[in-house]
């Protein structure tokens, strides 16, 4: 008997919360729940807003400590720990996917996954019993990384969950309103960006610094916009069938996450 094909997995969005998200009473719910409404992934592949290298660089392909890539929180935050399996067989397909077209890859093989893979894993797959692989961001150019979602998007019919994890809105500096409302920067942008995809208006989103209201207040540096791109590219051809899945906002950003396919 031949093995089943594995099911062609979705592409995802998310805004991925700093590590006190653990805490949230809704959030991580929300995280455990879309998990657990998506096929079971052979293997995760995710691109975070916290991992900038060029080139585009692999991360570990074996369990090694986590990057605890933050500053000032309480001690118990850096005792998290998730050691899913590394993917070496991913990281190989994916050599293969970007040098096919001239693009060069560096492995840095000790490179943990940061807070952006890993806040969002914890909820998402508690037991970190499915393999993850970690890239990097080798560019900000919103062209660049469509482009690099596209040469992954084959993944996808591997049962391969391609994650790009951000923040919808993210200017930590801005943030100085009070009461329960998001600041109108953030609440403005939010919902362009939802009318944006709902429209798969990619040029718009692709631009997104000049076509959005406050787009560079919203993101006065684009690394928590950027990973978006890498996920439209890999859901070029779904780009139709999708949802936000989580929406509204957490300390006024907006941390709305999205499912293509």
């Amino acid at each position: 008997m031949t093995a089943a094909a594995p099911e062609r997995m979705p592409a995802l969005y998310l805004s991925h919360g700093a590590p006190p998200l653990a805490d949230d009473p809704l959030w991580p719910g929300q995280l455990a729940g879309w998990a657990a409404d998506l096929p079971r992934p052979r293997a995760v592949l995710v691109v975070s807003a916290h991992w900038e290298d060029a080139p585009l660089a692999i991360g570990a392909t074996t369990t090694v400590p986590l990057v605890y890539d933050f500053w000032g929180f309480p001690e118990h935050y850096y005792q998290v720990t998730y050691p899913a399996p590394g993917a070496p067989e991913l990281a190989e397909d994916v050599r293969k996917l970007l040098r096919r077209v001239g693009s060069p890859v560096q492995d840095v093989p000790d490179r943990g996954l940061d807070h952006g893979a890993y806040v969002p894993l914890v909820e998402m797959f508690p037991d970190a019993d499915v393999p993850v692989l970690q890239v990097s961001m080798p560019t900000l150019d919103p062209v660049g990384l469509l482009e690099i979602g596209r040469r992954l998007a084959p993944l996808r019919d591997e049962g391969v969950l391609i994650v790009g994890s951000g923040f919808f809105t993210h200017n930590l500096a801005a943030l100085r309103h009070a009461g329960s409302q998001p600041p109108a920067w953030s609440a403005e942008f939010d919902d362009w960006g939802h009318r944006a995809l709902d429209a798969q208006d990619v040029d718009a989103l692709l631009d997104f610094e000049r076509t959005s209201p406050a787009g560079r207040l919203a993101h006065p540096r684009t690394e928590h916009f950027a990973p978006l791109f890498v996920t439209l590219g890999a859901a070029e051809s779904e780009l139709g069938n999708q949802r936000s899945i989580i929406d509204g906002f957490w300390m006024g950003l907006a941390k709305r996450s999205v499912q293509f396919g």
